[in-house]
């Protein structure tokens, strides 16, 4: 069994300090984050994020015990505590929880520092609310091999614990950044990146659009999709930029916008790949 602290009582300082992380004002003050899940906090170690404490619940020790991953974390001095049932469901996501709970030190890159492969599109999210969604188009970007994410006037942050348990951990591992939409039109425009956005009244349908190379996907938020800046920046010449349709046969209007992501990205992995 790896070595570990034990803490019985719900009210514990350490407890209640990780149990705040939910909040976004906690996370913005220290930097912190939850990780929720073995996978996803197997996959920040993996990456390099700083993991400050992993929480595991009294019942789960042993199991874990046997997890390269929670050996690796223990043998490097890293803090390991077990909980019994109700502290530890004072931190865990519902009853989504798998035994453990890491907090971590995350916060996501500016543009500036995006490491996104030149010829390989990128999405471009833009305004989306619902952390399921963002991380789910996270998970997306991962599965079609893009080179990144770049979320613009985010109104979800990426350190929110649901994006990263929707993401299964792939927000660690995936290329991806914050802007704002003016900085993000400005990097697609000294990266020649053409824009092509998914509107409603797109100008092409999905499949007749070069999504592959050089190529940023943009999506907008899920109640008033692309902000008119983009347009207003191809018509002043400062980006290229296009549209594209999906065809909606029933009485909704539009797909979610995970859902928009997954078939861009995958038309354009058919593209770069037609065997893949």
């Amino acid at each position: 069994m790896i070595p570990h602290d034990t803490i019985t009582s719900a009210s514990n300082p350490r407890v209640r300090q990780a149990a705040r992380l939910r909040d976004a004002d906690a996370r913005r003050e220290s930097g912190l984050t939850l990780v929720d899940g073995r996978r996803e906090l197997a996959r920040a170690a993996a990456a390099g994020v700083e993991i400050v404490e992993v929480f595991l619940a009294a019942d789960a020790v042993d199991e874990l015990s046997r997890d390269g991953w929670i050996r690796d974390l223990a043998a490097r001095g890293i803090r390991i505590v077990s909980l019994p049932d109700r502290p530890f469901d004072k931190i865990a996501f519902g009853s989504r929880n798998e035994g453990c709970v890491g907090v971590v030190r995350f916060a996501p890159r500016p543009l500036a520092d995006l490491a996104a492969a030149a010829e390989a599109p990128v999405l471009l999210v833009e305004s989306v609310e619902k952390p399921g969604n963002l991380g789910a188009i996270l998970r997306t970007a991962d599965a079609a091999g893009l080179a990144g994410v770049i979320v613009c006037d985010g109104r979800t942050d990426l350190s929110n614990p649901a994006v990263i348990r929707a993401s299964l951990g792939t927000v660690f591992t995936v290329p991806v950044a914050t802007a704002s939409t003016p900085e993000a039109i400005a990097w697609c425009r000294s990266h020649a990146r053409r824009v092509i956005a998914a509107m409603p009244d797109g100008r092409l349908p999905w499949h007749e659009a070069r999504l592959a190379g050089r190529t940023a996907i943009l999506l907008g938020s899920e109640a008033l999709g692309v902000s008119p800046a983009w347009r207003q920046a191809a018509a002043a010449g400062t980006i290229d930029f296009d549209s594209v349709r999906l065809p909606m046969h029933g009485a909704a209007d539009s797909l979610n916008v995970s859902a928009t992501a997954a078939v861009l990205a995958y038309e354009s992995l058919r593209q770069r790949n037609p065997t893949a």
